[in-house]
């Protein structure tokens, strides 16, 4: 996933009041990083699974005490960027996930699980209901990825990273970044980050949701339509991803309240 979001900009809003939505369209002043414009939905219909002819063929809704270890896996534990990813930051109660970004004496912890070698499916799609982390410093995502992305350049045989979600607050309140990246190592592709803008999603919890077919990808949230790819498209299992981590720089925490904590309501996979 691209890291550095080091970006000056000047916002324009046009409200659609007929959604309750805002267009955001920022005019970058560097292009460091190429992100695109933030953009609300294409369409003004909202879709769901069902309605796009998909039946729900896994889930899980955290509904016990402890995390599934049929379903998940605590993912890359040990040192990962400035921080330490660590099975205490993985709690399930109250009918959530939680995964934590602590900060426990001069330790940073962070969090991730996953479905490798437990769950790999191709095509579907992939809803999370979620609540967004409140802080800058640490990102909220939710992705899929391929145990050979870094084998091979050709995303249809070796897979792709498909980031669904993912919340880097300092970009805005309420804008939420997609991206797609393959071919791991010195010749790395990107789609680089799309952003999404939607009111109020940074409050309460929402739906984010792919739905991966054998030559695009599009995303989704709340059932809004915002983006549709047919760059990086894989054609082989892969693996989900819940993570909370952090930036690359300790100054990147300044912002960042701990604890500070990714809640997850539900993962449901749909296939036709």
């Amino acid at each position: 996933m691209t890291r550095n979001f080091t970006i000056d900009y000047l916002t324009i809003r046009l409200e659609l009041k007929e959604y309750g939505l805002v267009l955001t369209l920022f005019f970058l002043t560097t292009l460091a990083m190429a992100q695109r414009p933030a953009q609300g939905p294409i369409s003004s219909e909202q879709y769901t699974p069902v309605k796009l002819g998909y039946k729900l063929v896994w889930e899980d809704n955290f509904s016990g005490t402890e995390l599934d270890t049929t379903k998940w896996k605590v993912r890359g534990v040990g040192p990962r960027a400035i921080a330490y990813v660590s099975e205490d930051a993985v709690k399930v109660e109250d009918g959530y996930l939680k995964l934590f970004a602590l900060e426990e004496g001069d330790k940073l912890l962070g969090s991730a699980v996953g479905t490798q070698d437990r769950y790999m499916p191709k095509y579907g799609y992939y809803e999370c209901r979620a609540k967004l982390q409140k802080s800058q410093g640490v990102w909220a995502a939710f992705w899929l990825q391929s145990t050979s992305i870094s084998q091979g350049e050709d995303p249809a045989i070796y897979g792709a990273e498909i980031d669904v979600m993912e919340f880097f607050k300092k970009l805005g309140e309420d804008i939420v970044s997609h991206n797609a990246h393959w071919a791991y190592g010195p010749n790395q592709k990107t789609t680089h980050g799309m952003q999404s803008y939607l009111k109020g999603v940074s409050e309460g919890f929402h739906t984010f949701s792919l739905e991966w077919m054998p030559d695009k990808y599009i995303f989704y949230i709340d059932g809004y339509k915002f983006y549709e790819v047919t760059q990086g498209i894989s054609n082989i299992e892969q693996y989900l991803i819940l993570s909370m981590e952090y930036l690359g720089k300790l100054e990147e925490i300044e912002k960042t309240r701990f604890p500070d904590v990714f809640e997850i309501d539900y993962v449901k996979v749909y296939q036709k």
